[in-house]
């Protein structure tokens, strides 16, 4: 099941409710699913992990959504941006800051799901993203979505991907793999061992289990910021 995670920031708590339910109800209907995180301001969209899709509320206390968007637009130029607002005076400015679409409130499920169908093809050609990996047997081109974990064997890398029986094993450091593999997507479970989230099914104490039956165990060093970031990554339920 293909996994998206949406932020929504969004000052009024029906305004919220309303849209986390259509994208319940969408997910249901599309058999996706989506992690969402709300924000009330905009303070803290920076502290924020990659996501997958924003809606922006416009109307927001102190730095308003369109500030937001724009200053979003300096360091992110692909993230797919929906405002939601009632002011559609705003609907034509907010192309200059590339919003990828505007919902006027209140929101009702059917121009939901009709502007939302054109999300997810955005939010699915992001997420397709490949990388090149040369081994002994020759040059492999994965989806990094399919890379379950990556360990250290001496100077070599193992590259665990599902759907291939055998590990891929490359020359190189987990360092380095940690700066080619997205930083939203993977975490650092020990010094030697890198693992997808979208692949964990459960924490176990001191260590993760993948969707495989793999148990990868924590580093000392390693296991708070571990759970910390798995918490955000599913929504504060690790």
């Amino acid at each position: 099941m293909d996994t998206y995670k949406v932020l929504i920031v969004e000052d009024d708590d029906q305004a919220a409710s309303t849209l986390s339910a259509h994208l319940e109800r969408f997910a249901a209907e599309h058999g996706i699913r989506f992690l969402v995180t709300r924000l009330a301001t905009a303070f803290d969209l920076s502290s924020a992990d990659a996501v997958d899709l924003i809606f922006m509320d416009i109307d927001l206390p102190g730095i308003n959504g369109m500030e937001t968007a724009q200053m979003l637009r300096e360091e992110n130029a692909t993230t797919p941006l929906i405002f939601v607002t009632n002011l559609a005076q705003y609907a034509v400015k907010g192309y200059q800051v590339d919003a990828l679409d505007f919902m006027v409130k209140p929101v009702g499920y059917g121009d939901f799901a009709m502007r939302m169908g054109r999300a997810l093809r955005a939010m699915e050609k992001n997420a397709t993203r490949t990388i090149v990996l040369p081994t002994a047997g020759g040059t492999r081109v994965v989806d990094v979505r399919d890379i379950a974990y990556v360990e250290r064997a001496k100077h070599d890398l193992l590259y665990h991907v599902t759907g291939i029986d055998h590990p891929l094993r490359r020359r190189g450091s987990i360092s380095g793999a940690r700066e080619e593999l997205p930083q939203g997507l993977f975490i650092t479970v020990s010094q030697g061992c890198l693992a997808n989230m979208s692949h964990v099914s459960a924490v176990l104490g001191d260590s993760i289990q993948l969707d495989d039956g793999t148990s990868l165990f924590f580093s000392r060093s390693c296991k708070k910021p571990c759970l910390e970031t798995l918490a955000r990554y599913f929504g504060g339920t690790v």
